[in-house]
């Protein structure tokens, strides 16, 4: 099974101020504001939906194709890529722009400032399957620019690819139209909760007209687990405890990771599923989407841990 991963594919700088930002704030001069934070430090790490996505999948010994735009900077993070084993065919250079990035300064107390620059992701929806991914059999739309993701739900209809929908942290972004156009026969709608209540507000849809819809749905639920539907029956997926509770953000990518390479496996969607939650601990255990690290024989023996059918991973391992 050949799946391409759609959505951004961004540089994260990561600043911590040794401060709190309420102290330089006068509330009688909000309506001017002009401040400047030096900061203690400064990480740039590797991020980005379908960059996270691809690299939880390699590390489980799947390949999976990057379909997305990056900027003239992208050369070392492509080169990266492609020794972990990801196919990074599909990712077109954007010669006269600058790769996606997110800069966000942490005060002390965890509050962040934070900008996010476009980049080449605008350029994103000049990208069609058909010239950079024809013989797809699984694709996932995650986050990118709206356009991007509008043509890619479009496409995949047409060219009948079956399609995963993360309209994720998107889903503010986009209207209820694009949403009710995404979910429109997406073999599988992926989503947290919070994005679900949103996608239903948005679109007028209660579950059982969303499940009408499209072939799955999936709804992570944070430390309650995740609640996944697939033919008519309904899995409830526990999480995996994490060792150390550092950081959630790349977690539902990596999650949706371990799911796809279950499906890519034809594993039970139970199993897929747990994988998934497997996956996502990782990430919850690490600073950054892209700086966990496994064997699939240490996947596999952590997984044992926590889950009963244990024979079921035995080709991955």
């Amino acid at each position: 099974m050949k799946i391409v991963v759609t959505g951004s594919i961004a540089f994260d700088y990561l600043m911590s101020f040794p401060g709190k930002f309420t102290d330089m704030l006068l509330a009688d001069q909000l309506e001017h504001i002009s401040l400047s934070f030096l900061v203690d430090s400064l990480k740039r790490q590797r991020g980005g939906t379908a960059t996270n996505i691809a690299y939880t999948m390699a590390l489980l010994n799947g390949r999976a194709t990057v379909m997305a735009t990056a900027g003239q900077d992208f050369s070392e993070y492509r080169a990266w890529l492609n020794a972990q084993g990801v196919d990074t065919s599909a990712i077109v250079d954007i010669e006269d722009d600058y790769t996606a990035s997110f800069f966000v300064n942490t005060d002390q107390d965890q509050n962040q400032i934070a900008s996010f620059y476009t980049g080449a992701m605008a350029h994103a929806h000049k990208l069609t399957f058909a010239q950079y991914a024809p013989d797809a059999d699984l694709a996932i739309i995650s986050p990118n620019d709206p356009d991007a993701m509008r043509n890619y739900a479009i496409e995949c209809q047409q060219r009948r690819i079956p399609y995963i929908y993360d309209s994720s942290q998107q889903t503010v972004r986009l209207s209820g139209e694009d949403l009710y156009a995404g979910l429109d026969g997406c073999y599988l709608l992926s989503v947290n909760d919070y994005e679900y209540s949103l996608i239903q507000d948005r679109t007028g849809l209660n579950e059982a007209q969303i499940l009408q819809k499209v072939g799955g749905l999936l709804v992570t639920k944070g430390a309650d687990g995740s609640r996944l539907v697939m033919d008519g029956q309904e899995y409830d997926i526990p999480i995996v405890p994490p060792r150390a509770n550092v950081e959630p953000t790349g977690a539902g990518d990596a999650y949706r990771a371990g799911l796809m390479r279950g499906m890519q496996m034809n594993l039970p969607w139970e199993i897929a599923g747990r994988m998934g939650a497997l996956a996502a601990t990782y990430v919850l255990e690490q600073v950054g989407t892209q700086n966990h690290y496994f064997t699939p024989a240490e996947f596999v023996t952590r997984y044992r841990e926590h889950f009963d059918d244990a024979g079921a991973l035995d080709v991955l391992s």
